[in-house]
């Protein structure tokens, strides 16, 4: 069950943190993972240290927020693999600060590449999925796009924005055999949540009923799920994986 063999699965933010662990969780189902980031260097390594545990991946620089940039990795994927089967949008940034304080820049920069980053390659994988008549397609938003968080409105109206674009391309998509899905993790350990003082970890973890902070492997599992042949009749649907944080 899970098999993802010979499957080409794009990934975005590939660098580190939930990225990663996708990236890992996906070649070790034996899927060829193209792992992607805006530096060239951090990747590389992410795929060498894989294809020296048998796996099978590949690492591209790629400016999410750029739309001809995404469309030239995309034709290119294709033409050396022949498709590209999964698509997992997680490159995201926060530029956290108050909302009198924000800055126009604050907005714009984390909207282009959270959001408009996502749009982008949703767009340009579709057209070789629809030739494909099959993909999956899975958009890594966050709680504070279901419930909203102080000093993150940026943030927050860019992980909204992607539940609103998932539920919109499941429904144009599904005609042509393309499921899109969206997964919103809420505390994760990752380097945004190590910093945190102690005293904020503690006040965190009162709000979480399973009474801990999640791993980037509990969001992995979750997007291995939705790219498998066993999630064919599941598409438009957001996921929270946050222990209970936010109950629907």
């Amino acid at each position: 069950m899970f098999d993802l063999s010979d499957k080409i699965a794009l990934i975005t933010g590939a660098s580190r943190g939930i990225g990663l662990a996708i990236a890992q969780q996906l070649a070790q189902a034996g899927a060829m993972v193209v792992c992607v980031s805006r530096t060239l260097s951090a990747v590389e390594k992410v795929a060498a240290d894989m294809q020296a545990e048998g796996l099978k991946a590949e690492a591209f620089a790629c400016d999410v927020s750029d739309i001809q940039t995404v469309d030239k990795l995309v034709k290119s994927l294709v033409g050396r693999h022949g498709r590209i089967d999964i698509l997992v949008n997680n490159a995201g940034i926060t530029r956290d600060t108050l909302l009198l304080r924000m800055s126009e820049n604050d907005w714009d920069t984390v909207l282009n590449i959270n959001l408009k980053g996502a749009f982008n390659c949703v767009k340009s994988v579709t057209r070789p999925m629809m030739k494909q008549r099959s993909g999956k397609i899975i958009n890594i938003s966050s709680i504070v796009g279901l419930i909203g968080n102080a000093g993150q409105v940026n943030y927050a109206a860019s992980k909204a924005g992607i539940i609103g674009l998932t539920k919109a391309a499941a429904k144009e998509l599904a005609a042509r055999g393309i499921t899109v899905n969206c997964i919103a993790p809420g505390y994760i350990e990752t380097d945004m949540t190590t910093d945190l003082p102690e005293k904020n970890r503690e006040m965190l973890l009162k709000q979480i009923p399973l009474g801990r902070i999640g791993k980037a492997k509990d969001i992995a599992v979750m997007v291995h799920f939705l790219a498998s042949d066993e999630a064919n009749y599941i598409t438009g649907q957001t996921f929270t994986v946050d222990g209970g944080m936010v109950m629907n």
